[in-house]
């Protein structure tokens, strides 16, 4: 089957299954919540198979104990290979915790300026993009800059851009949501952008910047760019809620195990991974946890400063309506409820 024929597909499941899901997963959500708490994260896991998750995997790195891995459900269901803890999955936005960190020691390098606008960096999208002369670097690190969201284009999911140019069409010319700094969005194409500034500003990719200062000095080996880089039988397979096929073969961007993200995760938090300034720089802009979301993959990475224990926990099955967004919120809660039970 073609790659074009596999998206119309995948468009047309997308509606259909919008509405089939109407119908029954709230319940699903109240009984998650009033189920009694498992004694461990193992069996938190493989209750959340039992909601319909076709897999699981958790990382927890509590301080002064040895990281714990949790995996549940399926690696590939056709295959019956079950669930790996080490397994490759697409971390999707978690990406942009990484983005900031580079941004951030280009900053302090003098290489960068929070202040400087599209227009200072790139001035070809001056008239192409709403207020290109008041938003700066700062603005879009923080979603506050106005850009219409380039993931939000009809039927994106169905047919993802491929390209810096082709993602940055969906948006050019386009009104701006708001003034720039007056409001908040979410909004995917201010990483689009500030990723190309620091193509520009570097002379190469900005991943072989990241390698070369974050997941080499932290000896993160599994972590990586693209499909393209990777052993594609490592990464655990996606499932999207009526669609019948897996999608890990569509490239979202960054892989990772889940123990390389909450490794970084934990060096952001403690600072280690931060030359002298750098942190100050970073509090200032951005946050220390996310998640990310593309078809068939759902991925979170937090830190509990009560509990000192980074929790990262990837889900590889998504639904139209995100109920199932809603259901791993309620899964995470419960799983720190465990640690702290544990803890006593």
């Amino acid at each position: 089957m073609t790659k074009n024929k596999t998206r119309r597909i995948f468009g047309i499941v997308l509606i259909v299954a919008s509405i089939c899901s109407l119908y029954f997963v709230p319940w699903l959500l109240v009984k998650a919540w009033i189920l009694p708490l498992p004694d461990t994260i193992q069996e938190q896991a493989n209750e959340a198979i039992g909601h319909g998750f076709d897999g699981m995997i958790v990382y927890v790195d509590q301080a002064g104990q040895s990281p714990q891995f949790f995996a549940s459900g399926w690696h590939n269901r056709e295959s019956k290979i079950p669930a790996k803890p080490k397994a490759l999955f697409k971390i999707a936005s978690i990406s942009k915790l990484y983005d900031v960190v580079a941004v951030t020691k280009l900053v302090n390098d003098g290489r960068l300026s929070l202040d400087k606008t599209i227009a200072d960096y790139l001035p070809e999208l001056v008239g192409r993009i709403e207020n290109a002369d008041k938003i700066t670097l700062r603005l879009m690190i923080q979603h506050r800059s106005g850009i219409p969201n380039f993931t939000d284009a009809p039927n994106f999911w169905a047919a993802p851009t491929e390209t810096y140019e082709e993602s940055l069409a969906l948006v050019l010319d386009k009104s701006a949501n708001f003034e720039p700094g007056e409001d908040y969005e979410y909004c995917n194409t201010n990483y689009l952008l500030i990723n190309e500034i620091m193509d520009d500003a570097l002379g190469y990719g900005n991943f072989q910047f990241i390698q070369e200062e974050v997941l080499t000095p932290l000896n993160l080996k599994n972590t990586f760019p693209s499909l393209k880089e990777v052993n594609i039988e490592e990464v655990m397979s996606g499932y999207h809620v009526g669609h019948p096929f897996d999608l890990k073969e569509n490239d979202y961007g960054m892989h990772a195990t889940a123990e390389d993200v909450g490794t970084f995760l934990r060096a952001l938090n403690d600072g280690s991974l931060f030359e002298p300034g750098e942190q100050e720089i970073y509090a200032s802009i951005y946050e220390y946890e996310h998640s990310g979301w593309v078809p068939g993959y759902q991925s979170f990475a937090k830190y509990h400063k009560d509990l000192d224990a980074v929790f990262i926990e990837f889900y590889s099955t998504t639904d139209p309506k995100l109920y199932n967004w809603n259901l791993s919120e309620i899964i995470n809660n419960r799983i720190v409820k465990i640690l702290k039970k544990q803890k006593g």
